[in-house]
């Protein structure tokens, strides 16, 4: 705007359209407007630090312009120079031909100090910046890194090959903590907890893919490029700056030695004192060197924990109980373990959207009270958050916590007695349905046990993809009772059948069709395009946040019309989300708690879990029980058949 002023005033003011020998500032200024401008406009900073940025933009504006401005109008008037008598226009050819010998030399120093100033902020901001984006602020740049206090001693005291050594690593090091602190910031947002460096990269894969979901695969491959691009010139950049500045140190000796006695006095006083800019924000920082020891030690407690979790797969005191004993409870039934994607405590409380989905839930109970169904809900603390539902699942089977991929790992090459494998022992055909599989998953047979597995390419679905969600809730469902629970001559079914539906991005989403048209799908056709595509939604968070309770609210809508559409008496489902949704949804630090409910149409399998003092109805309220996920294995077996147990056969039809 400024440049196209001054182009306008130079119509009415001829004296503006000359020229002055050419500034190297007026380059540096435009620079820092086009680089700012557009970091602002990208809203990656706090509010506060992007009203500093642009005021100082202003600022070097005005001034670059104004001194153009001042210049020109000298020239016109053709002032006298006091000091030499020549006019101004005299003076300013002398200047110029000047300028044309100095330029180069002016142009190298101004350069140089220009990219040595950079190499400093740099520095600086590689050991202060913080690994969560809510502790982000102007004052966390305004403190005193020891780590930076140490860098200087070291380049005074080191001979100049040493010297070059050690900048060397501290600059792999730095660059090595400004790209986890990056990662702890990404994992905070969506797995509400810090970056594992040793067992976390599996995420990159996966992370990919729920990306190309909302922003398209090209997109997303294109952001995980930039990002690698980003994490090579990080361990380039840092390690030259860190060397630059150190051989500034040593060229400046003196100076060098009264600053960071300076430095260092101002960082004891300010620790002894414990003077904090603020909250949890003290001036006297060693946050990369905190960083680098809490790293390290995730490293090392993660191989003791190998250790650890080999341990307890080899302690499981239903391993070796007879067939006969296991699950006597539910003899007859057919058991549906339905994990809801992304169904957490948020859904049902204190949010925007909890009303929506409580009124389905109430309204649900009613309904399958009508049906002859009970039902019995609670709260489980999932191992994870806002993805990987794989650890949340295995969890569940295994009665193991299985809080990391390192552990998941761990756990799938041994014999341990699953759910699955419990309810296939004692004679129930199993079944697994995962509708976001395209490719085999032999870990299903091998460790868990199913006698069949069910994925996208084989429940023979012809209609539209849901963004993430190649099929709808309600298709898999159909499928699933049409696939193995409609016929008559057939033993009882266990299956876990994992719904889509609510997965991120949310958007778009089915709407339910009645269940005599479901058909091979093709009735979804033209639903994805009545939606809002991913990519327009999540320019507004409070319309991703309605967007996810609405997808929790049809996926447990199938749900409860299915059992109504199908009324089985000799149902029993289990309805439990895998983990809450993401950050951006739940706000910070919600807590990994999920609803659970049981539901069966047999009074005496909920007089089974009786005892455990889960709440009537499909809505679990605040003062639920809240039980750890790998609780629920050991409980439920016991509850429905446990070793020294009589066991106490349940037929549906005794009682009605």
């Amino acid at each position: 705007g400024a440049h196209y002023l001054f182009l306008a005033a130079g119509r009415v003011l001829p004296w503006l359209r000359e020229s002055l020998p050419e500034r190297y500032w007026c380059k540096v200024v435009a620079a820092v407007q086009g680089i700012v401008l557009t970091v602002v406009a990208g809203n990656v900073l706090p509010q506060r630090l992007a009203i500093a940025a642009l005021a100082v933009c202003l600022v070097l504006l005005a001034e670059s312009f104004g001194r153009q401005a001042w210049g020109l109008w000298r020239l016109a008037t053709g002032s006298a120079d006091a000091s030499t008598g020549r006019s101004d226009a005299e003076a300013i050819a002398v200047e110029q031909r000047t300028a044309a010998v100095r330029r180069p030399q002016r142009l190298h120093t101004v350069r140089s100090r220009l990219v040595t100033a950079l190499a400093g902020l740099a520095v600086w901001a590689a050991l202060v910046a913080p690994n969560q984006a809510g502790r982000m602020s102007p004052w966390t740049f305004a403190r005193i890194p020891l780590e930076g206090l140490i860098l200087v001693v070291l380049a005074l005291v080191l001979h100049p090959r040493a010297r070059g050594t050690a900048a060397a690593v501290f600059g792999v090091v730095l660059g090595v903590l400004v790209i986890l602190k990056i990662l702890d910031i990404g994992f905070l947002a969506i797995l509400d907890r810090p970056f594992d460096p040793l067992n976390d990269w599996v995420y990159v894969g996966p992370g990919v893919g729920v990306l190309g979901d909302s922003i398209g695969h090209r997109a997303a491959v294109a952001s995980a490029v930039t990002a690698a691009v980003l994490g090579v010139v990080i361990l380039t950049l840092l390690p030259l700056c860190v060397v630059r500045l150190m051989r500034l140190v040593a060229r400046h000796h003196r100076f060098s030695i009264r600053a960071v006695t300076g430095l260092g006095v101002i960082w004891i006083l300010c620790a002894v004192f414990g003077l904090q800019l603020s909250p949890g924000m003290p001036v006297a920082s060693t946050s990369a060197a905190d960083l680098a020891l809490h790293e390290v030690s995730q490293v090392r407690a993660d191989i003791r924990g190998r250790q650890t979790f080999a341990k307890e797969i080899g302690v499981d005191r239903f391993a070796d109980t007879p067939d006969d004993r296991l699950l006597t409870g539910l003899r007859g039934k057919d058991v549906i373990l339905a994990f809801v994607e992304s169904y957490g405590r948020v859904a049902v409380q204190d949010s925007t959207f909890s009303p929506q989905v409580d009124a389905v839930l109430d309204a649900g109970t009613d309904r399958l009270r009508a049906a002859g169904f009970s039902s019995r809900s609670a709260f489980l603390t999932s191992p994870t958050f806002g993805a990987a539902s794989w650890l949340a699942h295995s969890t569940l089977q295994s009665g193991l916590w299985v809080d990391s991929q390192q552990r998941y790992e761990q756990l799938l090459p041994n014999d341990r007695l699953t759910l699955t494998a419990a309810f296939g022992r004692a004679g129930w055909r199993t079944v697994f349905d995962v509708p976001a599989n395209t490719e085999d998953w032999p870990e299903g047979s091998s460790f868990y046990r199913f006698d069949q597995l069910y994925d996208s390419r084989n429940v023979g679905y012809r209609g539209p993809k849901f963004s993430y969600a190649p099929m709808p809730d309600q298709y898999i469902l159909s499928a699933y009772r049409r696939l193995e629970l409609a016929s008559a001559d057939r033993a009882p079914v266990m299956g876990e059948i994992d719904l889509v539906s609510s997965h991120h991005p949310w958007t778009p989403l089915p709407h339910l069709v009645d269940w005599d048209d479901v058909g091979d799908g093709s009735v979804f056709a033209g639903m994805p395009e009545q939606g809002e595509p991913p990519e327009e939604a999540f320019r507004d968070p409070a319309q991703v946040r309605a967007l996810y309770g609405r997808s929790i609210e049809y996926s447990l809508s199938s749900l409860i019309s299915f059992v109504q559409a199908y009324p089985d008496p000799d149902l029993v489902l289990i309805v439990l989300g895998d983990h809450q949704p993401h950050s951006y949804v739940t706000g910070e630090h919600p807590g990994h708690d999920v609803p659970i409910t049981v539901i069966a149409h047999d009074p005496a399998v909920m007089d089974a879990i009786s005892g455990w003092g889960w709440q009537a109805g499909m809505n679990p309220g605040r003062n639920a029980p809240v039980w750890r996920m790998d609780t629920f294995r050991d409980r439920f077996l016991s509850a429905y058949g446990a070793p020294g147990e009589p066991a106490t056969s349940v037929r549906a039809d005794s009682h009605h």
